[in-house]
């Protein structure tokens, strides 16, 4: 009793030596924000431009970086700093599992996270976003207004007609010019969202795949502001006759043909994601978006590497994120086998290490070179890490272009014994905390019923191996028909592993909206008809490890600093060696296109340096551990783990749910669920609301749960149009 009290003792000293570190960490990450945030707010004011500016390229000019040290110092290693810190903050809070991050204890708190808009062009928006929504715009409005006020009031009759122009044409070349940076704002926080590895996400609680939209809104406003950028020029030199400017690329300065060809990538980039032309063309969509890499480019040869700067954090965090990725999806993994349901819907099985862990909602990236070698998708992983430690599963619906191809390659009688496929992922976040309400109400459409999958089978290993008392489970969920009940059978976990559902309180309300006729089995018979697929192994397939292994945060934070290092290191001995002789020696000036071509390529080599290390060390030490494994359990890589064979095996004997699960089903036959009144009858201090579906059902849940009456229930929607 007294060892286990010392433990006990030990543990806890621990865990509030670590939630000290981490309150540091948040600490110094929210000072250093606030000084960033501070510049941004600095930038446009004469105080910033006449007094201090000058002062720092004064000390910093004759460095090894010349003047391009000081943007870096000012706007990149800020954001760079603060991704280490939150990496390391990360690593802490996976390893004791415990963050604050996500959660709503506080009432007052949790009204910050209530939905305030539902319907309009934002979506479905809470109180925080809105809040920093504003905070956004007023930065751009600031920033905007204060250039203008301080341009405008030194042009005068006098100073335009020195240049052979009048007030309002100069004020025009102004105003184009004020576009262009404010959206320069806007395009350096464009790639944070899609950054799905980066660690500035989960810091703040959110994934990647809720930020999309986030996104969306930047890439608006930033297309926006780059179109009238240049629609002010266009206007200008018609008006003044210098239509033959928009063919220059200078040497030294801005390259306004590469501006040009940038906003013409943008344009393209912008039309395909029109909701209309991106549902009904989404192959369009997809392989215009490439176009980014050009985007990028021609941006940063036609504003140079001062105020590519400025935009560099994201754009670089994305790139190691995407690197990573990149290698990730070179490795063919191991498809063990299919399952066929019968609502048109396939459940892929992979082979997994077993140190990789992930959480509920996580999605996986999936590509298949047969169908198509670019595109890839997105799916939610319905398997739990700690129940399946061998299998990783995913489901997918037969709807698009794409899964139909899929589908019908796997439900055709002459099916293929092998499929190669391609990974990213699996992404998700970080730490879940679903305890914290007194009940769960889950609504789903279809097949958004795969995310709530994930979140009942980690409760039910969490009352199972904890004896955790969990909340209570509502599973609302909406089907076109009948067959789409077989849908049910994957909440189950298919595992030796044993597990029990007793201690879990769960109530499934199921409604088939298409199928007027009621069974008196809720369990129809033709769900027995499911068609199980195993594919024959290849040696050169592996099983879906972690990218950077266990300790991936630390990896990731050494991948940003080493590189960051290197490229340092490089472009300083490049200025300091090559460019900075040419200006002072030779009286040449170096050119900017040049220059800004070297700080990419720079960047893209010293990325690939520093990941492709950490890549490949942990893919070897994985392989080492995998091989360990399979010698200790006497199967080789090319055979199927038997406990995963016996595993999918039970599952087909016995393709019914079990009997405590079928009678915690009702089955409504030619009904669409009341949302209202089925929330409202919800009681409890805390009920949580999880939808995921169809917009229309997500904006009904969302203006219930923003009602004054529905104090009690905490909304929380599952997005994945990616």
């Amino acid at each position: 009793m007294m060892v286990v009290e010392v433990v006990a003792k030990k543990s806890l000293s621990s865990k509030e030596k670590y939630g000290t570190i981490q309150s540091a960490i948040w600490l110094l990450v929210l000072v250093v924000f606030l000084a960033w945030i501070f510049i941004w707010i600095m930038t446009p004011t004469n105080t910033w431009k006449q007094v201090w500016m000058p002062q720092l390229y004064e000390k910093t000019a004759s460095t090894y970086f010349g003047v391009q040290g000081l943007p870096l110092l000012l706007y990149t290693f800020p954001v760079l700093f603060i991704a280490v810190l939150g990496c390391v903050y990360l690593h802490i809070a996976k390893s004791t599992n415990s963050s604050n991050m996500g959660r709503c204890n506080d009432g007052k708190k949790c009204i910050w996270k209530r939905p305030v808009l539902v319907r309009g062009l934002l979506g479905i928006v809470s109180g925080t976003e809105l809040a920093f929504l504003f905070m956004f715009i007023a930065l751009l409005v600031w920033s905007f207004s204060t250039y203008l006020h301080h341009d405008f009031a030194i042009i005068t009759h006098k100073s335009a007609a020195t240049l052979g122009f009048k007030v309002w044409e100069r004020r025009l070349v102004k105003t184009a010019i004020r576009f262009g940076q404010v959206g320069n704002i806007c395009f350096a926080f464009l790639f944070y969202p899609v950054a799905r590895a980066s660690s500035l996400l989960p810091l703040l609680g959110l994934t990647s795949e809720r930020c999309i939209k986030y996104h969306i809104w930047l890439g608006h406003i930033t297309m926006t502001l780059f179109t009238l950028h240049g629609l002010c020029f266009i206007i200008f030199w018609a008006v003044t006759g210098q239509t033959s400017k928009m063919l220059e690329w200078k040497k030294v300065g801005i390259s306004k043909v590469a501006g040009e060809l940038s906003l013409l990538c943008g344009l393209f980039m912008w039309v395909a994601t029109i909701p209309r032309v991106r549902r009904k063309m989404f192959e369009f969509f997809f392989y215009t978006h490439h176009l980014y890499i050009f985007f990028i480019v021609f941006f940063i040869f036609h504003v140079g590497t001062h105020y590519a700067c400025i935009m560099l954090p994201g754009l670089y965090l994305f790139l190691v994120d995407r690197f990573l990725r990149f290698l990730q999806s070179r490795q063919q993994v191991s498809l063990v086998s299919a399952r066929v349901l019968p609502c048109e819907t396939i459940e892929l099985n992979f082979s997994k290490d077993h140190g990789l862990t992930y959480n509920p909602t996580s999605i996986m990236f999936i590509n298949v070179p047969s169908i198509s070698k670019l595109q890839w998708h997105p799916f939610t992983v319905t398997s739990h890490s700690n129940f399946e430690k061998e299998k990783l599963s995913v489901v997918i619906k037969s709807e698009g272009t794409w899964s139909k191809k899929l589908y019908q390659m796997l439900s055709t009688p002459s099916s293929i014994d092998h499929l190669n496929v391609s990974v990213e992922g699996p992404h998700g976040p970080t730490l879940t905390n679903y305890t914290r309400h007194d009940t769960l109400v889950m609504v789903s459409g279809g097949i958004g019923i795969t995310p709530f999958v994930s979140i009942i089978k980690e409760l039910i290993y969490m009352s199972t191996t904890f004896r955790y008392i969990t909340p209570k489970i509502i599973l609302i969920c909406a089907f076109k028909n009948t067959s789409c009940l077989s849908l049910l059978d994957l909440i189950l976990p298919n595992s030796c592993t044993p597990y029990d559902i007793s201690n879990t309180q769960i109530q499934i309300e199921a409604y088939i909206t298409r199928d007027k006729k009621p069974n008196p089995n809720p369990m129809p018979d033709n769900l027995i008809q499911i068609q199980s697929i195993w594919f024959k192994p290849n040696a050169d397939d592996a099983p879906i490890s972690a990218m950077l292994g266990s300790h991936c945060w630390l990896w990731l934070a050494a991948i940003i600093t080493s590189s960051f290092i290197i490229f340092f290191i490089i472009i300083g001995l490049i200025t300091h060696y090559f460019i900075s002789p040419i200006h002072h020696n030779t009286n040449k000036i170096f050119s900017s296109t040049l220059r800004s071509f070297i700080n990419i390529l720079v960047i893209c080599v010293s990325i690939v340096i520093a990941a492709s290390a950490a890549f490949l060390w942990n893919n070897k030490q994985d392989a080492k551990k995998t091989k360990k494994i399979q010698n200790m359990e006497g199967h080789t890589p090319s055979e199927v783990s038997p406990d995963l064979k016996n595993n999918d095996a039970g599952r087909e004997l016995e393709s019914l749910p079990q009997q405590s699960l079928a009678q915690a089903t009702n089955v409504h036959y030619g009904a669409r669920p009341d949302l209202r009144r089925l929330l409202s009858e919800i009681k409890g201090s805390s009920v949580g609301v999880l939808v995921a579906g169809p917009m229309k059902m997500k904006q009904e849940v969302a203006a219930i749960c923003s009602s004054d009456l529905a104090e009690n229930l905490h909304f929380e929607s599952f997005s994945f149009g990616w």
